[in-house]
């Protein structure tokens, strides 16, 4: 059983970044991500990165704004986000696949980002 927690969201501007942080009680997975959900909206996929060789995917709205990174040793999983706007505003989760797991089988949860116009 993984736990995760995280941490890092708040209130911001336009244009404002923020980095946001996941911790893992364990590392027992394939693969960390970042999901999102608005409200009204469905859950959505924003980015992962794969523990071992750190192959990282974005979604194509956050593409070139977003970064997914890992620290192994602490095992946490970070998400900076630069360039917000308010279309960001979410609910953002982190989630991870279980070794040999096709799904995300652990997820926080959730940290609040809000993006003022």
């Amino acid at each position: 059983q993984v736990q995760l927690v995280e941490s890092g969201g708040g209130l911001v501007q336009t244009g404002d970044s923020l980095r946001l942080s996941c911790a893992a009680s364990e590392r027992l997975f394939s693969t960390a991500a970042w999901f999102r959900q608005a409200p009204g909206k469905e859950r959505e996929f924003v980015a992962a990165i794969s523990w071992i060789v750190r192959t990282t995917y974005y979604a194509d709205s956050v593409k070139g704004r977003f970064t997914i990174s890992r620290d192994s040793a602490n095992n946490m999983v970070d998400l900076q986000m630069d360039s917000l706007t308010p279309e960001d505003t979410a609910v953002y989760y982190c989630a991870v696949q279980s070794l040999g797991s096709a799904n995300y089988d652990y997820w926080g949860q959730g940290t609040q980002v809000t993006v003022s116009s």
